[in-house]
């Protein structure tokens, strides 16, 4: 389909909105980062990530990575693996059939949280219209977060807020 490969061409050049640097420099920011890591949010919400190199072949030889693409270094607080987090709807995670695993069932690819703060809903199913809601909702994989999250004084959650919106 035409259209199909003209929409992911144009999804691929897509900039993702960028960071609020003012607020991303203030104090309670950079502590609502700290606690980002400190309660595993960061394990699977990378904030660095390098593109694969350019002319690398992807999609079972169906794309080739561009010179513009390749190599980058890009912050998507996201590893863009799957990952159970309790949410899952049962449909095979796979866009290959020979390739459709069951244990991919229930996983979602790490949602890249840049931008975050201009999204009115959140999670794959937009069941999370808050931060709090969101968070609460990763289980499996992510329960000692959620442990963690709740633990934290009402200070380090609006602290971990203030992060968000800076992104």
């Amino acid at each position: 389909m035409p259209w199909l490969d003209e929409l992911a061409s144009f999804i691929r050049e897509t900039e993702p909105p960028p960071r609020d640097e003012t607020l991303a420099a203030s104090t309670s920011v950079q502590a609502g980062a700290a606690i980002f890591e400190s309660i595993g949010c960061g394990v699977c919400h990378v904030r660095t990530f390098i593109t694969a190199p350019s002319g690398t072949i992807i999609h079972g030889g169906s794309y080739t990575i561009p010179e513009r693409l390749g190599r980058k270094t890009i912050h998507p607080y996201s590893d863009f693996l799957l990952h159970d987090v309790g949410t899952g709807d049962g449909i095979v995670q796979s866009a290959i059939p020979k390739y459709a695993d069951q244990p991919t069932a229930n996983k979602f690819r790490t949602a890249p949280l840049w931008g975050v703060r201009v999204r009115a809903w959140m999670m794959h199913d937009g069941k999370a219209v808050t931060y709090h809601q969101a968070i609460m909702r990763h289980a499996g994989e992510a329960t000692g977060v959620i442990d963690k999250y709740q633990r934290l004084s009402p200070q380090e959650k609006h602290q971990l807020r203030e992060f968000l919106n800076s992104l």
